[in-house]
């Protein structure tokens, strides 16, 4: 399923590509920024292999990521690599990037 807008993809995308059993031993809380039209600002906290997606924002997340709507749903639609993005500037990384690492793993990014 490809998601239309970063809103869809963290209701309904994200939930059912979460792989709880390679999210066994991470604890995070991700905060991510989201600019464009459809942007925003969501919390995805994962913690004893479950995943909570939120709108807003977390006052001390483990991670940050910032980008661009567009290249937001490149990312998660399989268009570009979280590597590409992160070398090319359009994806924004603060945090322990071994976390980041891992997330992919979840299916997270």
């Amino acid at each position: 399923m490809e998601a239309k807008t970063p809103k869809e993809f963290f209701e309904k995308v994200l939930p059912s590509r979460f792989k709880p059993e390679k999210a066994v031993g991470i604890d995070i809380i991700a905060q991510i920024k989201i600019t464009g039209p459809n942007g925003g600002d969501w919390v995805v906290t994962i913690k004893n292999q479950k995943l909570e997606v939120k709108e807003g924002t977390h006052p001390s997340p483990t991670i940050e990521l910032k980008t661009a709507e567009t290249d937001y749903m490149d990312l998660i639609n399989g268009k570009m690599s979280g590597e590409k993005a992160f070398i090319t500037g359009k994806l924004q990384f603060k945090g322990n990037i071994g976390l980041a690492l891992k997330l992919r793993e979840t299916g997270f990014l």
